[in-house]
């Protein structure tokens, strides 16, 4: 049986002030025969996004109607590795994060994710930042990114593109629900940009509001319309 191999799935909108030097990095920071290839997933970007990513050798540009569920699942479809890792545009993954991720896979883990910290030292990040440690589906979020095995991402139909934001910790739900979870203790670096624009201690209460809603049975556009009104307003 051949060694399986990841393909990495990158969302994109308008990234295009950093998204070059982040697929250099993702690239250097993996060995090139383990990944079967980088896909970026391009929802309708108006800034230089697509030719920073042309820019850079090997990478596939796929084009997807706007929102993360829609592009990652439009990625997953194009994928031609048995791991598909699904990462941000902002998340920085470890060194040699591929031979973790088929370390775990090969010793049967069907997903996981890595730890992850901020690349900024405030108080209520390194709070929140704390908990990624804990092998708990309360813990998750697409910041510490996802690996999961391509049948079992099928088996579970994808991401719900019902839902513009927590689509992350939804299809994380049904993992816990229905395979092995492994949190790999290593940690993905991701940016602070969100909160330092909005707020680290406003941002954090409302994200604790949404995760709080969904548990009380609160549907994707009850949680959306909360996040329009109070973060993006």
């Amino acid at each position: 049986m051949s060694k399986p191999r990841i393909s990495i799935i990158i969302p994109v909108l308008n990234e295009g002030a950093t998204i070059d030097k982040f697929l250099e990095y993702v690239i250097n920071m993996s060995s090139p025969e383990n990944i079967s290839e980088v896909i970026v997933v391009d929802g309708g970007s108006i800034d230089e996004t697509r030719e920073k990513v042309r820019s850079v050798k090997d990478i596939k540009l796929i084009s997807s109607k706007k929102g993360r569920a829609r592009q990652m699942n439009a990625g997953a479809a194009h994928a031609t590795g048995q791991i598909l890792y699904f990462i941000h545009a902002d998340s920085y993954p470890p060194q040699h994060f591929d031979h973790y991720i088929l370390k775990a896979y090969e010793k049967g883990e069907n997903a996981g994710c890595f730890r992850m910290k901020f690349d900024d030292g405030h108080p209520v990040l390194k709070f929140s930042q704390w908990f990624t440690r804990f092998n708990h589906k309360s813990c998750r979020g697409g910041d510490q990114s996802l690996f999961i095995g391509t049948e079992k991402f099928r088996e579970l139909g994808g991401y719900n593109e019902d839902y513009i934001i927590y689509e992350d910790y939804d299809l994380i739900s049904r993992i816990y629900k229905n395979a092995s979870f492994k949190v790999i203790p290593e940690y993905v670096t991701t940016s602070a940009r969100r909160y330092e624009k909005n707020g680290a201690w406003k941002l954090q209460y409302h994200f604790t509001v949404i995760h709080l809603k969904k548990f009380f049975g609160a549907g994707p556009d009850e949680l959306y319309q909360y996040y329009k009104k109070k973060v993006i307003s």
